[in-house]
């Protein structure tokens, strides 16, 4: 058994499936896609820091008096097909989703007992999304459901209370962030519980090695689940289970203690933007290069994309998504189930990135640009002569090559037109029987 201390917590081995996965979607839902202008901090940065951009916005289009909270209604959710979003899930070739049960507004997407009147169930779409949209992941995919959950609120008066007490007292997470960890966990049970917001309060505050204690030791998945290390003041990146360290974390280089790297497809926004214009968006050549190289250096990629107040995927979030499940259909083998190589990136040829296949013995090497030689030099594999064997995914004839010396290796690509690609955006070589 577990206990409460973070010793005993980091010692708990992460389930396996977690590495294994390597992709995930990120869903940012709330009040916040109701205004959907700038970014989901929207309350905050109009009320508190009183930011030009907001203030304006908000004088322009609403009336005097007109507060958040008065959002909520109009967050509707009336186009929202939890089975379409499944299906875009799937499609995506995505091994999990995690969704905002509750932003740092504080508003929950579910019914919760200890979010009175503030939540999708009382106000709004009068409906209980984390169910809705778990029960459809759960019936028609086979990603993991994770569940996103904000420890902090803003304004909340109980919160305020005890940070004007320099959190020596504790008012908020007994009466509310707590409850509501063992609620959603008891009542969803996600595979991931994707803490954050620790408004600057130590974990003895939030009570998160108790928590967590619980979570390993009794809860209902207790065996399969997996933790992010927000939770609280210190904890990112040395406690909890995989380490974030930080939004957009792509160090470039392998590290010790399984990470992930959670981004955005719009460059600015974790939440829905009206405003946002199409330069906004990062392409699909980016988000594959972000894949390839997280990858390679032992990390998850979690991708985010923002729903609108009425519940739709936009347009361009499906189509990333789609092209993303496009490309790993090609080349999935050298993304699911890998292993971090000797070698993270090539020393030669710039913009390739290997990863290992501990099953097959085959070392991928993603490269993500097509040489216009036709031939491809790598510096890293030793080739065996007679032995090693070069394929590229996707396409059924082995390639030739030579050998270049102890190490190094150049391969003929084959010669194909745009259209006999086996697919676009970048190109998985598998070698094997390689030193």
């Amino acid at each position: 058994r577990y206990e409460p201390t973070w010793a005993s917590l980091d010692a708990r081995p992460l389930p396996a499936w977690f590495d294994e996965a390597k992709f995930g979607v990120f869903i940012h839902w709330g009040v916040f896609s109701v205004p959907s202008f700038g970014s989901e901090w929207f309350w905050w940065y109009w009320q508190k820091e009183k930011r030009e951009p907001y203030v304006k916005f908000m004088e322009a289009n609403f009336p005097p008096g007109f507060s958040y909270e008065d959002f909520g209604t109009l967050f509707t959710a009336e186009f929202f097909d939890p089975n379409q979003w499944a299906d875009i899930l799937k499609a995506s070739g995505a091994k999990y989703v995690v969704l905002t049960s509750k932003h740092h507004e504080g508003f929950t997407l579910w019914g919760s007992k200890y979010s009175w009147n503030w939540n999708a169930v009382d106000v709004g779409p009068k409906r209980d999304l984390v169910a809705e949209l778990a029960t459809s992941v759960r019936n028609r995919t086979d990603l993991h459901f994770g569940l996103y959950h904000s420890l902090f609120e803003w304004f909340n008066p109980l919160f305020l209370e005890d940070a004007t007490n320099a959190f020596k007292t504790r008012k908020f997470p007994t009466s509310k962030s707590l409850p509501e960890l063992y609620e959603i966990v008891t009542k969803y049970q996600p595979e991931i519980i994707w803490s954050d917001g620790d408004g600057n309060a130590p974990d003895t505050y939030w009570n998160s090695t108790g928590f967590l204690a619980w979570l390993y030791n009794d809860s209902p998945v207790r065996d399969t689940v997996v933790t992010n290390d927000r939770w609280g003041v210190g904890s990112i990146c040395t406690h909890g289970g995989f380490y974030t360290c930080s939004d957009r974390y792509n160090p470039g280089h392998l590290l010790p203690h399984k990470w992930e790297n959670c981004m955005t497809i719009d460059r600015s926004s974790w939440g829905y933007r009206r405003d946002a214009r199409l330069g906004d968006y990062l392409a699909i050549e980016d988000l594959v290069k972000q894949l390839a190289e997280t990858v390679s250096c032992g990390g998850n990629l979690l991708l985010n994309i923002g729903p609108t107040h009425d519940g739709r995927i936009a347009v361009v979030f499906e189509e990333r998504l789609r092209q993303m499940g496009a490309w790993l259909k090609v080349n999935g083998e050298a993304i699911y189930g890998t292993r971090p190589w000797r070698a993270q990136n090539d020393t030669v040829t710039p913009g390739v990135w290997y990863t290992f296949s501990p099953k097959e013995g085959k070392v991928n090497a993603i490269f993500l640009d097509w040489p216009i030689s036709g031939t491809l030099e790598l510096g890293e594999p030793q080739a065996k002569l007679g032995e090693t064997q070069v394929k590229l995914a996707g396409y059924k004839e082995l390639l030739k090559w030579v050998a270049l010396g102890e190490k190094g290796i150049v391969i003929a690509l084959p010669q194909l037109t745009p259209k006999q690609l086996p697919c676009q955006w970048g190109w998985t070589l598998q070698l094997t029987d390689i030193n």
